[in-house]
């Protein structure tokens, strides 16, 4: 049974989650791009949109740390890494720059398919390769790394 509301409860936030995106248009690259557009016809709503999941965010993350389970009753984990590191670097880079050419990211990107955008298509598809390509990049780096010595954690 608690399987089943998993995925209910994942289908509503996703759903709710797509529903705001069309409402608000972020699933439209123009709009994206307007936003990014600075010396141009700046459109500031994608900054209040942003402005507006930070602020949900910071009150569902302050209410998380007080609790041990989530409200379905799984066990609440938190991520507790805090480092900035080369990785998240170049990642956020590559994650910015994508999106600043496409207008375009990973959420967004399934709406404005299921919308029937065709550069929305191309757009997920290369990102699913890229989602592949980074998971056996990373598999190969695992297997290919020297142990770890005891009492040291595992990034």
């Amino acid at each position: 049974m608690t399987r089943r509301l998993d995925i209910a409860t994942s289908f509503a936030a996703g759903l709710v989650f797509g529903i705001g995106l069309i409402v608000s248009r972020m699933f439209d690259p123009s709009k994206v791009k307007g936003f990014l557009d600075l010396a141009g016809a700046w459109d500031p709503s994608l900054g209040l949109v942003m402005a507006g999941a930070v602020a949900v965010a910071a009150v569902a993350f302050a209410v998380a740390k007080r609790r041990r389970t989530t409200l379905l009753g799984e066990p609440l984990v938190l991520p507790m890494r805090r480092d900035i590191d080369r990785r998240l670097v170049v990642g956020s880079l590559l994650f910015g720059i994508g999106w600043g050419i496409a207008g375009i990211c990973p959420g967004p990107a399934l709406v404005a398919v299921g919308a029937g955008h065709a550069k929305a298509l191309v757009f997920a598809v290369s990102m699913l390769g890229g989602m592949l390509l980074f998971t056996l990049l990373e598999r190969r780096r695992r297997a290919h790394a020297p142990p770890l010595d005891k009492g040291v954690r595992a990034p």
